[in-house]
């Protein structure tokens, strides 16, 4: 009996784009949307229902309810608000803020600016997006800032359900989205999904895999190597030991990992799933090991303390970051060939910033290796 298909949802970044757009095009004289087609964050769009629209004074209220599909979080039903404002002025922009509800960044090793609101780049980026595509769809004359700010009514109450205070973001949730798709899979349909992968590349001949962390980790990979076969990727996202498993059974000779600092330190202190919300770094070990490479005790303090391994691998000079990485390779290599059951099993990191840069590839395994092909 297989898994019956799970409903797809959107994020809270795609639910506050929707909001914006839709009162933005109240604002200039249009009837409210019962859905508006917003564009997603990497390619394609998306009609999202609109709740309400409400007028007040020169300012419209765009509300949308945030659908998780089957995959709900703490944000599922809740009220996503946008209240838009249109400002003349002598030249086109957007000014996006965060109000009541959505959080503001304490503490850095977060990809948004310690004191701004947790608006994630993506999102920030779509929301922006769909205001500016609105605007020109309109046909209006108008020219200034549109200002936009972002409000999630019950967000300070359900933050105290999510990771954020631990991540210093106070007074509300985060507006976050890569994709602003939630596409949901059960652990055993993921699982199922990983296996099927590889019995189709070893039915195929071959006898490697890359594992991704998901489609950033796997895009950043196909990026710097272009000459993969994409029937060899594989989003393993946190099934780590499941993963590794899984190539031992089905016999490979290599697996690499596409992977981001928070997953490779995951990886080296052995989580056999990788998730956040069920496995947390431990970042009194990370600071032992990092005293271990000799890294000063006032530094090992710090990272003893750290909020996220981001913020880890910023601390660290720039002349031990290389030392750090390679210990932190080493480990997780170490973890990958324990849970495979397999010694003779080849096994090579990626390690990517969010920008897509590779830091850091294995020694063992230099960027100018031959491509994979189908």
């Amino acid at each position: 009996m297989t898994d019956a298909p799970l409903r797809e949802g959107f994020t809270t970044g795609s639910a506050a784009t929707a909001a914006a757009m839709a009162a933005l095009s109240v604002l200039l004289g249009g009837i409210v949307p019962a859905a508006m087609e917003i564009p997603l964050p990497v390619k394609g769009t998306l009609g999202i229902p609109i709740a309400r629209v409400e007028l007040s004074g020169t300012k419209a209220r765009g509300i949308v309810i945030k659908d998780g599909g089957d995959d709900p979080d703490v944000t599922h039903g809740e009220e996503i608000h946008a209240e838009v404002e249109l400002i003349p002025g002598d030249e086109v922009r957007v000014d996006l803020c965060g109000g009541r509800g959505v959080g503001r960044v304490t503490l850095p090793g977060l990809p948004v600016p310690v004191g701004e609101a947790a608006i994630n780049p993506a999102p920030r980026r779509q929301i922006i997006s769909g205001v500016l595509r609105e605007l020109s769809a309109s046909g209006t004359d108008f020219c200034g800032t549109v200002r936009v700010c972002i409000e999630v009514p019950r967000g300070a109450e359900i933050a105290a359900l999510t990771m954020n205070p631990r991540l210093g973001i106070v007074g509300g949730i985060s507006i976050l989205g890569t994709q602003g798709i939630i596409r949901p899979f059960s652990h055993a349909s993921w699982k199922a999904s990983i296996a099927q992968s590889l019995s189709v590349i070893r039915a195929s001949g071959g006898d490697e895999a890359v594992f991704t962390t998901g489609r950033r980790s796997e895009e950043f990979y196909l990026n710097h190597f272009p000459g993969t076969g994409p029937a060899r990727m594989v989003q393993a996202a946190d099934f780590f030991k499941f993963s590794m498993l899984q190539a031992r059974a089905k016999r490979l000779k290599k697996v690499h990992w596409a992977i981001f600092i928070g997953k490779l330190v995951k990886h080296a202190q052995g989580f056999p799933y990788t998730h956040a919300k069920d496995w947390a770094i431990d970042f009194p070990l990370l600071a032992d090991w990092c005293a271990q490479l000799g890294l000063t005790p006032f530094l090992t303090a710090q990272i003893r303390t750290a909020n996220t391994a981001r913020q880890v691998l910023e601390m660290i000079p720039r002349e031990s970051q290389a030392t750090f990485i390679r210990m932190l390779m080493q480990k997780a290599r170490k973890n990958a060939l324990r849970f495979s059951g397999c010694d003779a099993l080849e096994i090579h990191y990626y390690l990517f910033d969010f920008d897509g840069n590779m830091i850091s590839n294995n020694p063992l395994h230099p960027q100018n290796r031959a491509y994979l092909t189908e």
